[in-house]
C-alpha cells in the first residue's frame, strides 16, 4: 500500500484504522505509549489553563496513571511522581472549585501505591475544610445571581474532576464522609443538569434555553463524555453494598444506551450530539471518553458485550486514526463549553488523557 507524501497524517490514519479494528493488546499499548510520550515531550504552556496542577493537565494525568499500570516501563509512573512532587502534593488554588480537585485523583492513586502520608495530607486538609464549611445547593450558572456558582458542581465537567477524587480519598482513609459527600453532590448536580427525556447532561444552566440550528437541545459531546468518564471512575470505587450504587449503575446504563445511538458511521461522536450535521468535524476528546466508559462498562459486567463492543471497536479505530506518526493526537476540540468548529490539528492534554483511559480498557477488552 502506498500514499502520496503530501498526506502523511492521512496515510498513518488509514493504516491505524485498518489495524486497530482487530488490534491485540500489544498494538494498543504501543499506540498509548507513543501518544503519552508525545504529550510528555510537548507540555502545554504554563499559562492560566496549563498549570501543572490544573484540570487541563490533570485529565491527562488520569490517563497517564492508567498507562503506568499497563506499561512495563516505569517512565510514566515516574513522570507522575515527579509532577506530584513538583506540586508538593497540593490541590490547585481555588478551595471549592471542582477543576482544582482533579489533580488529587493522581496524588491519591500514587498514595495507594506508596502509602506515604504526605501524598494525601494536603488533599485531606482541603476536603476537610469543605466538609466543615459546605456551600448551599444553588447551581444557577449566573455570575450576577449566583456570584460564587463555581464553588459548586454547577457544570457537568465537574463530575469528572471532583467526585472521583473524593471517592479516592474515602478509599485511602477509610472515612466514609468523603465518599458520602461525592455521592450526595453528584445527585444534586444530576437532578439539576440531567435531561430525563434525552438521557444526557446539559453543560450548565446557561444552556437550558438554547437550541441548535436544527431546533434540538444543545448537548455537548465532551461534556457528556466527562460525565460518563466520571461515572466509570466513581463506580470503580463505589462498594457493591453502597445504597447509591444501583442509582449510579442505572444512570450509567441509561446514558450508554443513548450514547451508542449517537455514534456516527466513522466511529466518532460529533461535538454536538444531537446536531452532528452542523458540526461535521471528527472530535477525539468526547469520543475518547465514550470509548473508555463503554469499554469499562463491558469489562466490569455492566454493559452487554455483544451490544456495545462493536461501538467500542469503531471508536478505538477512529481514535487511532488521529494519532500522527510522531504520537500527536489530533482533532481535540480546544477548551470550551459548547460545540464549535476548530483546527483539526488541535491537541490538548485532556484529549490525550481520554485516549489513554480508552486504550487501557480496550486493551483489557482485547484480552478477554
Amino acid at each position: 500500500m502506498s500514499f502520496h507524501p503530501r498526506f502523511p497524517t492521512l496515510a498513518l490514519g488509514l493504516l491505524c484504522l485498518t489495524s486497530a479494528v482487530a488490534a491485540d493488546d500489544g498494538t494498543v499499548l504501543a499506540l498509548m505509549e507513543k501518544a503519552a510520550d508525545w504529550q510528555l515531550a510537548h507540555p502545554r504552556a504554563n499559562d492560566k489553563e496549563g498549570k501543572p496542577d490544573g484540570w487541563v493537565n490533570a485529565a491527562f494525568y488520569t490517563g497517564a496513571m492508567a498507562l503506568a499500570r499497563e506499561s512495563a516501563s516505569p517512565r510514566f509512573h515516574d513522570a507522575m511522581l515527579k509532577m506530584a512532587e513538583g506540586n508538593q502534593w497540593k490541590p490547585a488554588a481555588r478551595p471549592y472549585h471542582a477543576d482544582d480537585h482533579a489533580v488529587c485523583q493522581t496524588y491519591l492513586d500514587l498514595y495507594r501505591q506508596h502509602k506515604e502520608p504526605r501524598m494525601l495530607a494536603p488533599t485531606q486538609e482541603r476536603f476537610d475544610f469543605i466538609l466543615a464549611h459546605p456551600k448551599d445547593d444553588n447551581l444557577e450558572f449566573d455570575r450576577v445571581k449566583n456570584p460564587d456558582h463555581l464553588d459548586r458542581w454547577s457544570w457537568c465537567d465537574a463530575l469528572f474532576m471532583a467526585p472521583p477524587a473524593w471517592a479516592r480519598l474515602g478509599k485511602a482513609t477509610g472515612n466514609p464522609a468523603y465518599l458520602d459527600f461525592a455521592v450526595t453532590q453528584w445527585w444534586v448536580t444530576s437532578d439539576f443538569l440531567y435531561d430525563k427525556e434525552e438521557h444526557l447532561y446539559f453543560r450548565d444552566s446557561s444552556i437550558f434555553p438554547r437550541r441548535e440550528p436544527n431546533g434540538r437541545k444543545i448537548f455537548w459531546s465532551r461534556g457528556n463524555g466527562w460525565v460518563m468518564g466520571g461515572l466509570a471512575r466513581m463506580l470503580e470505587l463505589l462498594p457493591t453494598s453502597h445504597p447509591a450504587r444501583p442509582r449510579f449503575e442505572a444512570q450509567f446504563r441509561e446514558m450508554a444506551e443513548k450514547i451508542v445511538t449517537l455514534q456516527q458511521a466513522d466511529g466518532f461522536w460529533r461535538a454536538s450530539l444531537l446536531a452532528p450535521e452542523h458540526y461535521p468535524m471528527q472530535e477525539t476528546s468526547g469520543t475518547g471518553f465514550y470509548c473508555y466508559a463503554l469499554a469499562w462498562g463491558i469489562n466490569h459486567g455492566l454493559l452487554d458485550r455483544a451490544k456495545y463492543e462493536p461501538s467500542v471497536r469503531r471508536a478505538w479505530a477512529a481514535l487511532a486514526s488521529c494519532v500522527n506518526a510522531d504520537g500527536k493526537l489530533t482533532h481535540v476540540q480546544p477548551i470550551g463549553f459548547t460545540p464549535v468548529t476548530f483546527d483539526p490539528e488541535s491537541s490538548e492534554p485532556f484529549g490525550v488523557g481520554a485516549f489513554l483511559l480508552a486504550g487501557s480498557e480496550v486493551r483489557h477488552l482485547a484480552a478477554k
